[in-house]
């Protein structure tokens, strides 16, 4: 099947956490203080790709407090935070959504996410992806994790699709109507 046969099927896009919206690094402090930098052009694929109708899921194998806080910022329902086996919350988002295989993306970074992609329509793997990751991925970002490899992902399916421009028109629309 060529990929923009597959593209055109995406409803659901699936998201590793640490890696991939971040950089995979997270510091401590006291009390249990956790400081995570999320990138902001991520932030804003996040918007992009909902102004444009997907489906958005993030599932995260470790669980962070500031996970919560920025997917909640960003009005994301399905979050499932400090999951190792990541084909559970799959499953249950398949379900949820009565979608097939072929109707989800999932972009990932290190082996727990394997899994999910071997099952996917559109397995995605950011540059800095471990190697066995990056085989399983019909798409490498140039972008590494953390540093906009989202929004690399999500700008290439709008412009492949030829909605890029729709969606940043009605983004921008919306941002005008509710301000």
């Amino acid at each position: 099947m060529n990929l923009k046969h597959r593209l055109k099927k995406i409803k659901l896009i699936i998201s590793d956490v640490d890696g991939v919206i971040t950089d995979g690094t997270f510091m401590k402090g006291a009390e249990n203080l956790e400081l995570k930098r999320f990138c902001v052009q991520d932030g804003t694929a996040i918007v992009m790709a909902k102004t444009a109708g997907f489906l958005l899921a993030f599932i995260s194998g470790r669980y962070s407090k500031a996970t919560e806080i920025r997917l909640k910022e960003l009005k994301i329902s399905d979050v499932y935070n400090g999951t190792l086996n990541k084909l559970i919350p799959y499953e249950e988002l398949k379900k949820k959504y009565q979608l097939k295989d072929d109707e989800i993306a999932y972009i990932g970074d290190d082996l727990i996410d394997i899994p999910v992609m071997e099952k996917v329509g559109l397995p995605v793997a950011v540059y800095n992806a471990y190697p066995d990751v990056k085989e399983k991925a019909v798409f490498v970002t140039k972008t590494r994790g953390g540093e906009g490899a989202f929004r690399e992902f999500i700008d290439w399916m709008l412009m492949e699709l030829g909605t890029y421009k729709k969606c940043l028109e009605d983004m921008q629309r919306n941002l005008v109507n509710n301000s």
